[in-house]
């Protein structure tokens, strides 16, 4: 029950993180850097100070000061946090969404396969239900993507197909997520200054951009992070497919929207798929 209400609560973060870059970058209050580099960068003031309040409850300040997470993921995160925001100013939301989590899915069962973790058929069904359960519930909404969109989208999927691989040998969540934000700051400020002639904000996009780092990305890649350490990589790459179903739900509870058959059809298959895969490893254990 704690591995899945932790599942639950960062695949949320993840729809949530979604419609709040939607919200910004869609209707253009703010630049794509400008939004990046806020993003990233309240996710670590809140992340920094949330570890040093944990450090000082329980008196160790090494745990506060000693450098946890690697260079490595924090570069994933700076590549798929900028690819991600320049990606939707030239894709709509359902071609970006197919796009990003096809290649989350493509990335993380590639490096399962080539690490020598073979798939059961179970898990083949699994994975190829959910993922037609996702295309379907996207698809009325698809448009061509342009080319440059489809790179910046491809790239942000592979980063964080590669960043979630990394955070499953996590021991630490709360401080490897911490200092993966902290590392990628040096990275931030370079794009800050590249991109401050055509830097444009508002109020608005910034308050946006802070909810989306500190909460939607801070918190929810932290908890992530700590669920992925009982997840194998191929459960772990399935149950993001539920991020747009969740998204979709979201817009019927608190938006008005109706609830529509493709919905709950999308929703039963994605659903399955994803149960199937969850049970075929655990009949395999």
């Amino acid at each position: 029950m704690r591995l899945l209400f932790l599942t639950l609560v960062a695949l949320i973060a993840f729809a949530a993180n979604s419609v709040l870059c939607r919200l910004a970058l869609g209707s253009g209050i703010i630049d794509a850097s400008s939004f990046t580099a806020i993003r990233l960068f309240s996710g670590a003031v809140v992340l920094a100070l949330l570890l040093s309040w944990r450090a000082s409850r329980r008196e160790c300040s090494s745990e506060r000061f000693h450098p946890a997470g690697s260079w490595r993921a924090a570069i994933y995160l700076f590549v798929y946090a900028a690819a991600f925001s320049y990606g939707y100013l030239t894709l709509d939301t359902g071609s970006g969404a197919l796009i990003l989590f096809g290649a989350v899915q493509v990335t993380m069962i590639l490096v399962t396969l080539v690490d020598g973790n073979k798939l059961t058929a179970a898990e083949w069904i699994g994975v190829i239900c959910a993922f037609t359960g996702f295309v379907y519930l996207l698809w009325p909404n698809l448009e061509l993507p342009s080319l440059t969109g489809f790179l910046l989208m491809a790239a942000a999927g592979i980063a964080w197909g590669l960043y979630t691989l990394t955070g499953r040998q996590s021991e630490k969540p709360l401080s490897d997520t911490a200092w993966n934000f902290i590392r990628s700051l040096p990275l931030v400020m370079l794009l800050a200054i590249a991109a401050l002639p055509a830097a444009a904000w508002s109020n608005a996009g910034i308050w946006l951009a802070v909810a989306s780092g500190a909460l939607a990305s801070g918190l929810g890649y932290a908890i992530w992070y700590q669920a992925l350490s009982q997840l194998t990589a191929t459960q772990a790459a399935v149950l993001q497919l539920l991020v747009p179903v969740l998204a979709a739900l979201g817009g019927v509870l608190f938006v008005d929207e109706q609830i529509s058959l493709r919905l709950l059809i999308a929703s039963a298959v994605v659903l399955g798929g994803i149960l199937l895969v969850v049970l075929s490893k655990q009949q395999a254990h």
